[in-house]
């Protein structure tokens, strides 16, 4: 496999890391099929359960993947179609601790002292509010706010 290809698929997080457990022989024998390729190989785990009848144990086994991860697939495909095959990115989505609230406190903050940094934000944030913050997580939203504006 092309090294770019790896990386493309690491990158989307769609690389296999058991790809060396992949047991299934068009794996090794066609090209079009690559065992690092962790959608194409659940889907033909789904797909030899489906269209062949293989038992799921036996299926699990000779592509790499434990049974629970054969019926969240199974799963995830009725419920989603094929592109739920692609993972999600984990973790909050937005900013969950930076509410508007706290964005407020911090400009509050900085307009009687431009000279704090996010360090001791962080800590302000944190006797005011009692919510613990990232002072990195603050730097990223202090300057999205200054894209904004």
């Amino acid at each position: 496999m092309p090294k770019d290809k790896a990386k493309h698929l690491k990158d989307q997080g769609t690389l296999n890391p058991r790809a060396h457990a992949v047991k299934v022989p068009i794996f090794s024998e066609n090209p079009f099929f690559d065992p690092q390729d962790l959608i194409q190989v659940k889907y033909e785990m789904l797909r030899a359960v489906a269209k062949e009848g293989q038992p799921i144990k036996q299926v699990s086994a000779h592509f790499g993947l434990s049974r629970p991860t054969f019926y969240a697939t199974k799963r995830t495909l009725e419920q989603e179609g094929l592109s739920g095959l692609i993972p999600k990115k984990t973790g909050p989505k937005k900013r969950h601790k930076l509410t508007s609230e706290v964005m407020a406190f911090v400009e509050d903050e900085l307009t009687k002292n431009h000279t704090l940094n996010a360090q001791a934000l962080a800590k302000r944030i944190q006797k005011k509010f009692n919510t613990q913050v990232h002072p990195r997580s603050i730097e990223r939203a202090l300057a999205a706010q200054k894209k904004t504006d």
